[in-house]
């Protein structure tokens, strides 16, 4: 059943707040995959506080133009579009979302923004390859705590050689 007009705008201005609000937007062409593999990306990103959904081309083409965001290549929008929205982290959803696309064997990378910078199928493809977010905090704190671990294995063995000389010494007079 066709969309009515007031629907359409309704589209338009939800896929505006959504475009607004994502910090990585990603477009693909789903083409071949069946509804439980949708429902378990769908799953997966959900808990990665990101939302994949069917979008109509037209109707995100109008969205796209009442952002800051500008599309760099017609072929973009054209055929079958699913839409990445990433809200919190960035990079995890985009690592979801390809491997998905891997394990299925089905669909591409079409190209998206990571916020309002363009970026073509082999740039999402390199943002892929990035460690997440937690485990580049992960890295930073190691970095930052080996030098105060270093100091207090210094530390520490003095303490413990003070202590076998100590007991040394009350071997030797007790002998």
């Amino acid at each position: 059943m066709a969309k009515t007009r007031q629907q359409k705008e309704e589209s338009v201005s939800l896929f505006t707040d959504k475009l607004s609000r994502a910090h990585a937007v990603i477009f693909t062409d789903y083409k071949g995959m069946t509804m439980t593999q949708l429902s378990e990306l769908r799953k997966a990103l959900k808990i990665q506080e990101a939302e994949f959904t069917v979008t109509k081309n037209t109707l995100l083409n109008l969205s796209l133009e009442k952002t800051d965001r500008k599309i760099k290549s017609t072929q973009l929008l054209s055929g079958s579009t699913a839409t990445l929205f990433a809200y919190a982290d960035e990079i995890s959803p985009i690592k979801s979302l390809v491997k998905a696309l891997k394990d299925f064997g089905i669909g591409q990378i079409k190209g998206g923004f990571l916020n309002t910078d363009f970026l073509t199928a082999s740039d999402v493809n390199q943002l892929s390859s990035l460690p997440s977010k937690i485990e580049l905090q992960a890295k930073v704190v190691g970095i930052l705590v080996a030098p105060i671990r270093g100091i207090e294995g210094v530390l520490t063995g003095n303490l413990r050689n003070l202590v076998y000389a100590l007991s040394q010494i009350k071997t030797q007079k007790s002998a």
